[in-house]
């Protein structure tokens, strides 16, 4: 494969060569993890950059009707959006996006737009890894927006937010019983919740939780990367497309402030070294799985389940082994 011409081919932000090089960097074949680091440093530095979304929300909640309409109206005002996602449960129920992607017909057909499936994983860790690579290949070709879906539940949520710039909650129209099913986590980590399908029979009722997530939303310690007024809740309808040009006001108000005030850099920065630990992490772990580590943890996990050695004796064994000393206590 030619690096150098691929490079070329995604900064004139062709369509094929964006989507093959995706395909590259979710390949988990030596040489194309070899290729795909080649062609992300190439790329690297270009001063390209997108402003990126993180987008979570229970299942039902229209997710993909809104990517799509939230996506038309920002592709009509001449505005490139990509649409990626997260899903750490593909490898067990096969997700959601693909179905999203169909479902988003409109959207996938514009020519301002481009999604992308996220790859099948049985571990979170090599999702969020090709997810940010596709979110780095997209930023360089040339794409104003990048929509980062959350397909999975619990953890995903705070991968997503920790490579995005701005992260929306979006909730169905409920009740208070459902609102104290909301974790205290999500709602601190999200920017600007929307309460979708706040239309029809919905419309009264939608109003009413925005209500009530406002209110709990000041309860909350007010965030140093937050202006006056944020995080904030706000009605929204996908389906009658009422309400996303305000939402989308308030997410490049909000945006535009932290540039401003250096927060945006400063949160990229954390991010950068949050992801180099992670990747880190992941190294360290795939060559625990590998020979002859990987026989070495089998035989001393045998010793501990026959009571022979304990749990932590074994582990600091197999560390200090491999790594040449014994880990801080």
């Amino acid at each position: 494969m030619d690096i150098a011409d691929l490079s070329e081919r995604i900064l004139k932000g062709e369509r094929r060569a964006l989507a093959r090089a995706i395909t590259l960097v979710e390949s988990g074949r030596a040489d194309h993890r070899a290729q795909a680091r080649e062609l992300l440093e190439g790329l690297r530095g270009q001063g390209r950059e997108a402003l990126r979304v993180g987008l979570s929300g229970t299942p039902g909640v229209g997710k993909s009707t809104f990517i799509e309409a939230f996506g038309m109206m920002l592709t009509a005002q001449g505005l490139k959006v990509a649409v990626l996602a997260v899903d750490p449960s593909s490898a067990r129920s096969g997700g959601s996006i693909l179905g999203d992607k169909t479902r988003m017909e409109r959207l996938s057909r514009d020519p301002g737009a481009f999604i992308r499936p996220s790859p099948s994983q049985s571990h979170l860790g090599g999702v969020a890894r090709r997810t940010r690579e596709a979110i780095d290949l997209c930023e360089a070709a040339g794409f104003d927006v990048i929509l980062i879906e959350t397909v999975g539940v619990g953890q995903s949520e705070t991968v997503v937010a920790e490579m995005s710039d701005l992260f929306l909650l979006l909730l169905a129209p409920a009740g208070g019983d459902e609102l104290q099913g909301v974790k205290r986590g999500i709602m601190e980590t999200a920017d600007i919740i929307l309460v979708n399908k706040a239309d029809g029979e919905l419309k009264s009722t939608a109003t009413r939780t925005c209500a009530d997530y406002a209110g709990a939303l000041r309860l909350l310690r007010k965030r140093p990367q937050d202006p006056e007024g944020y995080p904030k809740a706000l009605t929204v309808s996908a389906v009658e497309e009422h309400g996303l040009d305000r939402a989308w006001d308030e997410m490049t108000a909000l945006a535009d402030w932290r540039r401003e005030t250096g927060h945006f850099a400063g949160r990229r920065a954390e991010q950068a070294r949050f992801w180099f630990e992670a990747e880190v992490r992941e190294g360290l772990l795939a060559r625990l799985r590998r020979e002859p580590v990987k026989g070495a943890m089998a035989a001393l996990a045998r010793q501990v389940e026959a009571g022979e050695i304990s749990a932590a004796a074994a582990a600091e064994d197999l560390l200090e082994t491999y790594l040449g000393e014994a880990p801080p206590v």
